[in-house]
């Protein structure tokens, strides 16, 4: 791939601190999960991008379904985003795939900061195939937000887990991989989210007072 991923804007233009969110691997960039968050984020004065990975920017033009692309083309359009942004102070992340693919690249990118929402630590069904070989070493400050019934990955699993120092992992109250609660919970979804956007803007606020001001990107027009 030799051309770069568009990018969809939402917050002010003007904003000092941006944030990168990718899309899982079912759904694209305007998903109502990733929609919500973008717009939420905005709402807080934070400029948010989002992009596709090829095989979903394929689908829009073809309409023809595809797998997601190979690990290592995922990759690179992750690295091509971050050059197009620029890595200092520049927060990466996303939902489920995508924000493992961001957690993947993310130290020797140079990021500022990173964000999961849902982290598939494993595939459903097989516990023992875990992902998170880099999460135990990863040096970019990061906040995994986890539904604590997630299948990918729940509370008490989770709890077994010897992360790096560098990760903090915040439980959505009987979430599911999208946070989505149960109807005993007494919970909505949209609570859930709205909590999860409560903890990404206490972490980012983290990032800027552990960092300063020398860790804020260029703006972005």
């Amino acid at each position: 791939m030799n051309t770069e991923p568009d990018l969809l804007f939402d917050g002010p233009s003007g904003a000092t601190q941006t944030i990168v969110l990718a899309h899982g691997a079912g759904t694209g960039m305007d998903s109502t999960f990733i929609t919500f968050f973008a717009s939420g984020l905005a709402k807080q004065d934070f400029r948010v991008a989002r992009f596709e990975f090829p095989y979903m920017a394929n689908y829009r033009t073809t309409g023809k379904k595809r797998p997601p692309d190979k690990e290592p083309m995922l990759r690179e359009t992750w690295r091509k985003v971050v050059s197009m942004l620029g890595a200092k102070g520049l927060v990466i992340g996303g939902k489920s795939m995508g924000g493992r693919i961001a957690s993947l690249i993310a130290d020797e990118a140079g990021v500022g900061g990173l964000i999961c929402l849902g982290y598939p630590f494993h595939p459903v069904g097989k516990p023992d195939h875990l992902r998170v070989e880099h999460l135990q070493a990863i040096q970019t400050q990061t906040l995994i937000l986890q539904g604590e019934r997630d299948t990918f990955g729940n509370r008490e699993e989770v709890a077994r887990y010897k992360l790096s120092p560098a990760v903090r992992v915040k439980w959505i109250e009987d979430g599911d991989h999208s946070f989505k609660p149960r109807k005993k919970s007494r919970r909505t979804e949209q609570q859930n989210w709205e909590a999860a956007i409560e903890e990404i803007v206490a972490f980012l606020g983290s990032l800027r007072a552990a960092k300063g001001s020398e860790s804020l990107p260029n703006r972005i027009p």
